[in-house]
């Protein structure tokens, strides 16, 4: 672990050399190197970091720290006419690198909104971070720019140019531009979540706080929904009072505050002059830091002050007690909820962040990537037989490409695993019956020849030995599909096509396999070829079937005839076997309606017997008869 992390931290450290190499040769030992993902990530999260340090020297005036720390005397009196003239100033040392990989940044969003179109590049949330975040420095700049020539201006006319800080007005463009990289710098920071993806204890976490944000939005938006109601109703009681306030704070000619005679009046005015002041004091008064003095106004009356706290009441509770306790609940139920797949759905985003490293180009971190190579310059002077084509079709044909290539592997993968576990298990069960579907087949055949020449052979069906089984399945599927595969159904029809004499028994079947050898050559219909080999059957029934559905009638009869005086042998399980009504009947009850019934029943049998004798009625409708003696049988049981 110790030594992998000595690796790392040394490829972070020379990631300057490893991107100078690059872009001198591309192609070198040392450039072939820098394109790999794992490099490409140290050395892109190295560039980072350096910029993170540009910007927390930047925020700490490390220049001016410095030459306080070190200088000499002339130097601390040039330090001292810097601040002076701190109005604006110019950019410092630190400040330029920052300009730097501002810049940097700012080409390689542009370059990947290119390469990746409007709609992919915003659906990545990371991307919109991006945007804002650069749009806060692009800011930042503009407005020192501004700050910058203003007071040259200023100096120009001859008007006063640098004063103090307290002096400067409120909107002085060098106070907007520090609040703009303030928030720059925020988001730049909170960049670093992105690439704690790869850590596997901070990666979930990440994930889980992401998702979560779903939850404090939808907070949010019902907080500032009480807040600007409250903030309403409080700054329309407490406005004048405010004013009566401020005129306490502001009584000295020059127009400045009092802070040393009326230090209560100058704090308290600020927090009901307005409805944006007013909903200020009621965001910090969720974190206690508004007291109930501060309704203690100039001049309030007592129904003013009282509806006033009941109001400030009414709105601590619905905030404190109902909103920020739904929010605590819908946090822990999300967490609970995600938390559940956040490793699946971590390793997910680590593999999307791994991904953009694994695509050509952006090879170079920033401030590198701004920096024209011998590849790009010579690039124009290529010759492309293609034509030129923009570098967005380039890269999506090189990504389908390589997708097609990655899926050609993934498939030969679970092709060779399959393979490999079938070896490994050894004999199977489709291969066992794969092995009676021959054995099966051959058995057919030669019972079949035997028969055609004459000798005696048992009765056989070939549908019922068949044995079919996975592979026997599949062999059925491709044939309907009309593939040329050769069938052993088809042996005994093209061997049978002409008559033949016993001795030229194993003749006709060597010719038989020999034909078959050229199925490939001679296409066929296969589909018809199964067709043929196919038994049909009628699907209402035939005539030998309802015969022998009334044979087992007519046995059940007799059963019940030659059983009913044994009242121990009759089985009433066959009753119900006949007439399935009969079960929800007691067996007792059963047995003794049919010993009622017997008498009529053999009654009806014997003198129906008599008149088909005398008639001459034939045994199928003899068992008609039958039937109708049964039926009433069932008729009177149902």
């Amino acid at each position: 672990m110790i030594g992998q992390g000595m690796q790392v931290a040394k490829l972070g450290i020379m990631f300057p050399v490893y991107c100078t190499v690059y872009m001198m040769s591309p192609t070198s030992p040392m450039g072939e190197f820098m394109k790999k993902p794992f490099v490409k990530f140290i050395c892109h999260s190295s560039s980072y970091a350096f910029f993170l340090m540009l910007l927390g020297a930047a925020s700490q005036r490390i220049e001016i720290l410095a030459l306080e720390w070190f200088g000499t005397d002339w130097v601390q009196d040039m330090v001292k006419e810097w601040k002076r003239k701190e109005r604006g100033a110019l950019f410092g040392i630190a400040e330029c690198g920052v300009i730097l990989y501002v810049i940097s940044l700012i080409w390689g969003e542009l370059r990947s909104l290119w390469c990746d179109g409007l709609e992919e590049y915003i659906s990545d949330l990371w991307n919109i971070v991006d945007l804002i975040t650069n749009m806060f420095y692009v800011l930042w700049l503009t407005l020192r720019m501004v700050s910058f020539y203003v007071c040259w201006r200023d100096e120009r006319a001859g008007k006063r140019t640098w004063y103090p800080r307290e002096e400067w007005d409120s909107f002085e463009p060098m106070l907007l531009s520090e609040g703009a990289f303030a928030a720059g710098m925020i988001f730049s920071f909170l960049k670093l979540v992105h690439i704690f993806s790869v850590n596997p204890h901070l990666g979930p976490l990440q994930i889980s706080l992401g998702r979560m944000i779903i939850d404090i939005v939808k907070f949010f938006f019902i907080y500032t929904l009480v807040l600007f109601a409250f903030g309403c109703g409080l700054n329309q009681l407490l406005w004048y009072y405010a004013e009566l306030e401020k005129n306490k704070c502001y009584h000295l000619p020059s127009g400045l505050p009092d802070f040393d005679n009326n230090d209560k009046a100058c704090g308290i005015w600020r927090r009901y002059a307005n409805l944006f002041e007013t909903s200020q004091s009621l965001f910090w008064a969720s974190f206690g830091l508004v007291d109930l003095m501060c309704f203690e106004l100039t001049g309030i009356k007592g129904f003013t002050r009282f509806w006033a706290l009941l109001m400030f009441g009414s709105y601590s509770v619905i905030n404190i007690i109902v909103l920020l306790n739904m929010l605590i609940a819908m946090m822990s139920n999300s967490y609970q909820i995600i938390s559940e797949r956040s490793d699946t759905e971590w390793k997910f985003a680590r593999s999307r962040l791994w991904v953009n490293y694994f695509d050509e180009g952006d090879t170079l971190p920033p401030p590198f990537n701004i920096v024209p190579t011998p590849k790009f310059m010579l690039k124009p002077c290529r010759k492309n037989i293609k034509g030129t084509r923009s570098f967005k079709v380039k890269s999506r044909e090189k990504a389908r490409e390589r997708y097609e290539h990655v899926m050609k592997l993934l498939v030969r993968r679970y092709v060779t695993a399959e393979q490999r576990k079938r070896d490994d298990f050894g004999i199977t069960e489709d291969d066992v019956m794969e092995i009676r579907q021959d054995i099966s087949s051959l058995r057919f055949e030669l019972i079949d020849i035997l028969r055609k020449n004459g000798m005696k052979a048992p009765e056989i069906s070939f549908q019922d030995v068949q044995v079919t089984g996975k592979k026997a399945k599949v062999m059925e599927r491709r044939l309907a599909k009309d593939f040329h595969i050769g069938i052993v159904e088809t042996l005994v029809s093209e061997l049978t096509e002409k008559p033949t004499d016993s001795k030229s028994i194993f003749g006709q079947i060597a010719k038989v396999i020999g034909k078959r050898t050229t199925l490939k050559k001679n296409k066929k219909d296969w589909n018809a070829l199964v067709r043929k080999n196919t038994v049909a059957t009628n699907p209402i029934g035939s005539a030998q079937e309802f015969e022998n559905q009334q044979v087992k009638r007519q046995s059940l009869r007799r059963h019940i005839l030659s059983n009913v005086k044994q009242p121990n042998k009759l089985d009433d399980e066959k009753l119900v076997e006949y007439n399935p009504n009969l079960s929800e009947i007691p067996r007792t009850a059963r047995v003794a309606y049919a010993k009622f019934m017997t008498k009529k029943i053999e009654g009806e049998y014997t003198s129906g017997a008599k008149e088909r004798k005398q008639s001459g009625v034939s045994f199928h409708d003899s068992y008609l008869d039958h039937d109708a003696i049964v039926l009433t049988l069932h008729y009177q049981y149902g």
